[in-house]
């Protein structure tokens, strides 16, 4: 199916901004090159007002420390996401809308439980993201591979993809072992930290965090609500890559960054189901 331009344009990707939040300016910038129309609404003026949900195609939580962390990673940004807008949280998951939660927003994401929502169970939270093993915080770029096997919409057609990530709080745990479980049998694991080799990364620093099945990412059960600990949006040009010189030297320098293929994901996808 051919999408068209004023298909992706129709797409509105609202990003909630403010309250420690910091990386509006690049998620923007990629639902914009990816042919959307992003929307940036201060997290106040929404609780206030979720018109802009409402009208939105894509719901965006993005990185930074919202609310400096308090409690933990996402726990206040959630409880007053919950707290006041429940019914449309569960009103936009419910329309086939979609959502996307990238480092703190991820963390955000699991606090509310609409990922991985097992058994249609949105805003319950079974997963978390906790203090890396280290007990540092990690800043540096690693390697991925997807779950071909994953709903995951975002994922799709992608294998290996090398993202930075910067974050003190990325281990994946999960309520219990049934949960865990459960995550894998529905392949509900998007997307896995690996080592050089492409195989799932056991030991620092390819597991950068210790996270449970070197998890780095998961999704809810209709694949469209999808969270990860790496930074796709700070990745959009070749020249992000801190081997960009070389890749150019052996002429294997891409297009894009290819961060952006998780965004042209979501917007193709919502162009043709949802507009």
């Amino acid at each position: 199916m051919t999408i068209t331009a004023d298909q992706r344009r129709q797409v509105r990707a609202l990003i909630i901004t403010g309250m420690g939040l910091n990386c509006e300016v690049e998620t923007a910038k990629a639902f914009e090159v990816c042919g959307a129309t992003p929307v940036r609404v201060h997290v106040q003026d929404l609780l206030r007002d979720p018109t802009p949900m409402r009208e939105a195609h894509i719901l965006v939580l993005i990185g930074g420390f919202s609310f400096g962390d308090h409690l933990g990673a996402g726990v206040v940004f959630a409880n007053r996401l919950r707290s006041h807008l429940e019914d449309e949280l569960r009103a936009f998951v419910a329309a086939g809308k979609l959502v996307l939660g990238i480092c703190n927003g991820f963390q955000t994401l699991t606090r509310l439980g609409l990922a991985p929502a097992l058994d249609g169970q949105y805003l319950t939270p079974q997963v978390a993201l906790t203090h890396n093993d280290q007990g540092t915080f990690r800043d540096a770029w690693v390697t991925l591979k997807c779950n071909p096997a994953s709903p995951c919409i975002w994922t799709r057609g992608i294998e290996l993809i090398p993202l930075p990530i910067r974050h003190g709080e990325g281990k994946l745990v999960t309520l219990d072992a049934d949960t865990l479980d459960a995550l894998e049998e529905q392949n509900l694991v998007a997307m896995r930290y690996a080592d050089q080799s492409g195989e799932t990364a056991r030991e620092y620093p390819d597991n950068p965090n210790g996270s449970t099945h070197a998890i780095a990412g998961i999704c809810d059960p209709s694949g469209r609500v999808f969270g990860l600990m790496p930074h796709p949006e700070a990745y959009l040009s070749p020249y992000n890559h801190p081997h960009w010189t070389r890749q150019k030297i052996n002429n294997v320098l891409p297009d894009h960054g290819l961060g952006r293929r998780l965004f042209q994901n979501g917007v193709d996808f919502a162009s043709t189901k949802l507009v």
